[in-house]
């Protein structure tokens, strides 16, 4: 195990009723921006809870934050957030709102522009922000990370920086999101695991124990909730499991892989699928491509998520394999680029935007442009 720095500030309020809790969990005396994105939540309930806590309390609203949050837009939140002296965010909605709320907090505090910020890697300086999460995926609500999508050239970039100080989830209010929603989420929370847990073997037992748990987890409550998304401990398992999926508890001292999410990005940035429904399409090609480095890891997988003990070794890495992919299709998802229009010429302009770069994603730094195409052409 590496050497390694814990900590997570975030306060994770959790259960139905929370909501109401806002007006004790925010200080007094801010000035307080309250972001939105298209207007789910006065379909939902969400709204009328949030006006309902903060009653005589004053604060601006700013709705229209996309799914995969564009800059352009969040723009505009940083020179109003700026204009009434903004020193507060709540972000109210999914990991995409929460995400963009990030870099307003970055950009009121700076005279950067926000696309600079995200190109950086690194907000130096955010106000403090906090979010009721009505969308479980992206664990945003309880990590530093962030990504942002400029649409004047279609590129989707991560970046890093302050934790949100509380976030509340309530399982409630998931009862609304429709079945494509919720099959995202899923695959969202699964790879998350899975890109911390499929790498180098041996470096921790307790990291793998703890991410096996939210694998089994997420792979049992999956059909049931597909079924009955109005029960409220399946939800709520549900909401746990994407938050513990990415808030660094099951990655403290291990290496992480980040190769399907970066290529996600990217087919999310082109073409504008879902983030987890890239996910779905991705994995397997990754898992496929790169078995060798990680075959025994893939091993290990297959026999404890899956429980494939019988073959030859590459006879149960495939195995783990299509189980996986049978698993995301299974959650009513298409896996394959040619099913959603997908062809040559994103994955070339895919491989060519990686090797531009100069970057090299993977546990062994090795996932280049050129093996970014392998990965993307076995998925056509």
């Amino acid at each position: 195990m590496e050497n390694f720095i814990f900590q997570n500030p975030t306060k994770l309020v959790f259960g139905k009723g929370q909501i109401a809790r806002l007006s004790e969990l925010i200080p007094a005396g801010v000035h307080l921006m309250i972001t939105y994105g298209g207007g789910s939540v006065t379909k939902n309930g969400v709204y009328e809870q949030v006006q309902d806590a903060l009653k005589g309390r004053q604060y601006v609203e700013f709705w229209g934050i996309e799914p995969n949050p564009h800059v352009e837009t969040l723009r505009k939140a940083i020179e109003l957030g700026k204009e009434k002296n903004i020193d507060f965010l709540l972000a109210v909605g999914g990991g995409s709102v929460l995400d963009g709320t990030k870099l307003v907090a970055a950009g009121i505090c700076s005279d950067t522009d926000a696309w600079d910020i995200v190109l950086s890697g690194y907000a130096q300086k955010q106000i403090p922000f906090a979010s009721v999460m009505t969308v479980p995926a992206t664990g945003s609500e309880m990590n530093g990370g962030a990504v942002i999508t400029r649409r004047e050239t279609d590129e989707k970039y991560a970046f890093g920086g302050d934790y949100p100080q509380f976030s509340i989830l309530d399982p409630e209010v998931t009862y609304s999101l429709s079945k494509h929603q919720i099959a995202c989420g899923l695959v969202d929370a699964y790879t998350h695991v899975l890109e911390q847990y499929l790498t180098t073997p041996g470096q921790s037992r307790i990291m793998d124990r703890w991410a096996e748990g939210i694998l089994l987890s997420v792979k049992e409550i999956s059909l049931k909730i597909i079924e009955n998304q109005h029960n409220y401990d399946l939800m709520a398992d549900y909401m746990l499991a994407a938050t513990l999926a990415l808030n660094d508890f099951i990655r403290m001292g291990i290496t992480q892989d980040w190769t399907t999410h970066m290529i996600g990005h990217e087919l999310t940035a082109l073409h504008g699928l879902t983030h987890g429904h890239t996910l779905a399409i991705v994995m397997p090609g990754t898992m496929r491509v790169l078995k060798e480095q990680k075959k025994a890891k893939l091993l290990q997988y297959g026999e404890r998520i899956f429980n494939i003990t019988e073959g030859s070794e590459n006879e149960r890495i495939e195995k783990a394999i299509d189980a996986t992919e049978t698993f995301f299709r299974s959650l009513g998802l298409t896996t394959r680029l040619s099913e959603n229009g997908i062809g040559d010429e994103t994955i070339e302009t895919i491989a060519k935007r990686f090797n531009d770069r100069g970057v090299a994603f993977g546990e062994n730094q090795n996932v280049t442009g050129d093996v970014a195409r392998e990965i993307l052409v076995s998925r056509k």
